[in-house]
C-alpha cells in the first residue's frame, strides 16, 4: 500500500513535469502504476482484445488524445476499431458530417420501419454497474469514499454517471494502452452546453435555462470535490480542469438510460449509438438486449439520404436540451412558458403545473390548456381579494378539475376569460423586455472570448418569437374586450366565439410527457 501511494506521488509530480514540457508526452510509457491497472480491466474490456488492438493499431491513430477545443475528430480510426470489434450495420448506414466538427449517423440506402439497422457488442459498450465493479475491484477503497461522499453531497443520482467519467479518465490517461483510445479520439472537443459556459454566457441566460444551466455545473462541481478521493486516477489527471470537463461533457452528452433492457439506475454508452443525433419525432429506437448488446431500429420507414436520429428526451423543453447538450432543438414544437413565479403546492401540480405540459407553440402562438388552468387558479383567483362567492368559486373550479367536470370549468373560464388573457399578455410583454436587455448585454461581446454565445443568442430568438406569437395572437382579444367596456375580475363577455374556453383559438391539450423537471436528471433518456 505504501509502497503504491509512493508510486503514484512520484508518477503524479513526473508527469506534471514533462507534460509542461512535452503537451504529447505518453504518460503511460511513464507508469508501471498504470500499465498493470489496464491490464486489470477485465470486467469490461478482455485482455484479448487489448492485445487484438494493440496488434491492429493503425497509423491513423495518434500517440497522444489532445483535448484542446480546436483538437480535430478521428472518425476513420474510431470505424476501423468498430469493424474490427464487432459493430455489425446495414449497408448504406454511414457517418456523415458537413464541417468535420458535428457528426451524424445517415443513410444512403431506403430501409423499412422495424429494421435493425445497427448492433454493438456488449463487449464494447460502458454500462455503470460493470464499470463500478471494475473500479472497486482496482481500487483501495478511495472510489468507494468518492462516491459515498457523492451521495452525501445531494448528488446521489449521478453516481452511475460518475463511475463512467471515471472510467473515461482511466482511459484517456492510460492512452495507446486503451482499448476505447480510438473512442476517446472520436469525441467532441469543443462543448457548448452549461460547463463549458463563461460566466457571461450565464449572464445572458433567461431563467429558465439559468437555473437548468446552473443544475449542470453543480454536478461537475460535485464531481470534482469527490474525485480527490479517488485513488486509481492520478494527480495530475484529477487537476486538470480541462481534461475533466471534456470528460464530464462526454458522458452526460453520451449516455443512455431507461431504455428497454437496462437496469432501473443503469447508465451506458455505446460507441457508434452515441452519434446518433436528436429529433423531437425520431426516426430510430434504441434498445439493449439481456446479455448487453444495443441494437438500433427503424420506428419507421427511412428514406435514402436521410438522417438516422433518437429522441434525447422531452421535446417541449428546448431548454433543457439546450444547457445538458449545448444546441437548440429547432424541432421542439412547443416551449414552457416560462411563468416560474407560480407557487410549487399540491395544488397548483394538480392543476397542470408541469414545465412539460405548461406550453406556449412555437409555429402558432397556441397556449396550452394547462396554462389557461393554471393562471386562472393560481394568479386569477388567487389574486382577488377575498370574499365568499370567489372563495367559493376558486373551490368549485378546483374540485371541478379534480372530477373532469368539464361543464362546470368552461363556465368558470367563460366568466374570468379577460383576466386569464390578461395575465398572459402582461406576462409574455415583461418576458420580451427582459429578452431585450439580454440581448443588448451581449452586443459588442467577441465569440471568440464566447463561443457560446451565439448558440445562447440563437436559443433567446427561438423563444423570443415564440412569446410575440403568443402575444400577436392574445393582445388584439384583450383590447377588443377593453374597447367594449368590459374589465374588471368577473367581468365576462367581449371575445365573442374567439377565445375561452375549448374555443377555436387553437388552445391545446395536453402536451407534453408525464414527466417534469425538478430532479437532478430531468427527464433524461438519451445521449447526443
Amino acid at each position: 500500500m505504501a509502497l503504491r501511494a509512493l508510486s503514484m506521488k512520484f508518477f503524479s509530480l513526473a508527469t506534471a513535469a514533462l507534460m509542461a514540457i512535452d503537451p504529447t508526452y505518453d504518460v503511460v510509457a511513464f507508469s508501471p502504476v498504470f500499465k498493470s491497472a489496464i491490464k486489470s480491466h477485465s470486467h469490461v474490456v478482455s485482455d484479448s482484445l487489448l492485445v487484438h488492438w494493440r496488434r491492429q493499431k493503425k497509423t491513423s491513430l495518434p500517440a497522444f488524445v489532445s483535448v484542446t477545443e480546436d483538437s480535430p475528430r478521428n472518425l476513420p480510426a474510431f470505424e476501423e476499431w468498430c469493424t474490427q470489434y464487432g459493430v455489425q450495420k446495414m449497408d448504406g448506414v454511414q457517418l456523415y458530417s458537413e464541417d468535420g466538427l458535428d457528426w451524424q449517423v445517415i443513410t444512403t440506402a431506403d430501409i423499412p420501419a422495424g429494421t435493425t439497422l445497427l448492433y454493438i457488442p456488449a463487449e464494447m459498450v460502458l454500462s455503470s454497474d460493470r464499470v463500478a465493479q471494475e473500479l472497486n475491484s482496482i481500487s483501495n477503497g478511495g472510489v468507494a469514499d468518492a462516491v459515498q461522499q457523492l451521495g452525501r453531497i445531494g448528488g446521489a443520482s449521478s453516481i452511475p454517471k460518475f463511475y463512467l467519467f471515471l472510467k473515461v479518465l482511466m482511459e484517456y490517461e492510460a492512452q495507446e494502452n486503451s482499448s476505447f483510445l480510438p473512442w476517446l479520439d472520436s469525441l467532441p472537443r469543443l462543448y457548448y452546453c452549461a460547463v463549458s459556459m463563461t460566466n457571461f454566457c450565464y449572464e445572458c441566460l433567461p431563467p429558465l435555462v439559468f437555473n437548468l444551466s446552473r443544475t449542470e455545473r453543480v454536478k461537475f462541481d460535485n464531481f470534482l470535490q469527490v474525485i480527490k478521493k479517488v485513488d486509481v486516477l492520478s494527480d495530475y489527471i484529477k487537476s486538470n480542469q480541462d481534461l475533466l470537463k471534456w470528460a464530464f461533457n462526454s458522458v452526460y452528452t453520451r449516455t443512455f438510460c431507461h431504455k428497454e433492457g437496462q437496469n432501473a439506475d443503469e447508465v451506458v454508452i455505446a460507441p457508434y449509438a452515441d452519434m446518433f443525433n436528436h429529433v423531437a419525432v425520431p426516426e430510430v429506437e434504441v434498445y439493449f438486449d439481456g446479455e448487453g448488446n444495443c441494437m438500433a431500429y427503424t420506428l419507421v420507414d427511412v428514406p435514402a439520404n436521410s438522417p438516422l436520429r433518437i429522441s434525447y428526451g422531452d421535446p417541449t423543453n428546448p431548454s433543457f436540451l439546450f444547457a445538458r447538450y449545448g444546441f437548440l432543438d429547432e424541432s421542439s414544437p412547443a416551449g414552457f412558458c416560462k411563468m416560474m413565479d407560480i407557487p410549487n403546492t399540491p395544488e397548483n401540480v394538480n392543476m397542470g403545473m408541469d414545465p412539460s405540459k405548461m406550453l406556449f407553440f412555437h409555429d402558432t402562438g397556441d397556449i396550452s390548456q394547462e396554462v389557461l388552468d393554471v393562471v386562472l387558479y393560481a394568479k386569477v383567483l388567487s389574486n382577488v381579494k377575498y370574499s365568499q362567492d370567489t372563495g367559493e368559486v376558486k373551490k368549485r373550479f378546483y374540485e371541478a378539475h379534480m372530477s373532469g367536470d368539464e361543464q362546470t370549468k368552461a363556465q368558470i373560464h367563460e366568466q374570468y376569460r379577460y383576466e386569464v388573457m390578461k395575465e398572459i399578455l402582461n406576462h409574455c410583454n415583461t418576458f420580451l423586455k427582459s429578452l431585450e436587455a439580454l440581448e443588448k448585454k451581449s452586443e459588442g461581446k467577441s465569440f471568440d472570448q464566447h463561443p457560446r454565445l451565439p448558440v445562447i443568442l440563437q436559443h433567446n430568438e427561438w423563444v423570443k418569437q415564440t412569446f410575440l406569437k403568443v402575444k400577436a395572437n392574445v393582445e388584439p382579444l384583450v383590447q377588443q374586450y377593453e374597447g367594449a367596456g368590459g374589465g374588471g375580475f368577473g367581468g365576462g363577455g367581449g371575445f365573442g366565439e374567439v377565445a375561452g374556453y375549448g374555443n377555436d383559438m387553437g388552445w391545446e391539450g395536453g402536451g407534453g410527457q408525464d414527466e417534469y423537471y425538478g430532479g437532478e436528471d430531468y427527464n433524461e433518456e438519451y445521449s447526443y
